[in-house]
């Protein structure tokens, strides 16, 4: 159970990390994939995120602080078009840094929206971090957000095209922060 969650810090450089023995969840997806409103319901708060209308408004590697324990990590979201490359780039390389240079990161939650399907830059994502967590060995885990949004119609055809696309033992959970879907799974994994 989460009984405490604080914003504790903004940063652009893994050499800001506070470096006090805390293990770290790092947040990734692209932008408008729901990092935000998955925090605000992982830990019970209406707006400890801040949910942007504004696609790609995340700039900088936010940190908040989970039962005084965990932090989960908040990155900028990748694929958004209007940023420029340069952004894009010093984005990339940021994050590159921060996985590679972090001794505490324990695991990496991949979020792809349910209801869009894996775009061409998840995949891409999910294929370098593959690599780059089994040298570390960091855990890869795929969350799938925005379950809600999706037809039912459409969910069994979604779900195939999803799992064709990831590692047959990948694990993986489906969620919807607006139904509370797959939330207490995903807190037992952030505490875990």
């Amino acid at each position: 159970m989460i009984k405490q969650a604080e914003f504790v810090t903004s940063i652009v450089s893994h050499k800001n990390i506070p470096n006090d023995g805390r293990s770290h969840i790092l947040l990734l997806g692209r932008s408008n994939v729901g990092k935000s409103s998955m925090i605000n319901a992982i830990t019970n708060r209406k707006s400890l995120a801040r949910v942007s209308q504004t696609p790609g408004k995340t700039i900088t590697l936010n940190l908040y602080l989970i039962n005084q324990s965990i932090y989960l990590v908040d990155a900028p979201g990748y694929g958004y078009a209007k940023r420029s490359k340069v952004l894009t780039k010093d984005f990339l390389k940021m994050i590159r840094d921060y996985i590679e240079h972090h001794q505490e990161l324990k695991k990496i939650f991949l979020l792809m929206d349910y209801n869009v399907g894996p775009t061409v830059d998840d995949i891409a994502v999910y294929d370098e971090l593959l690599i780059v967590c089994q040298q570390l060995g960091i855990e890869l885990i795929v969350v799938l957000t925005k379950y809600d949004k999706c037809k039912p119609s459409m969910r069994y055809k979604r779900e195939k095209e999803i799992k064709e696309k990831l590692l047959p033992n990948q694990k993986i959970y489906i969620t919807s922060s607006e139904k509370k879907l797959g939330i207490n799974e995903l807190i037992k994994e952030v505490l875990e």
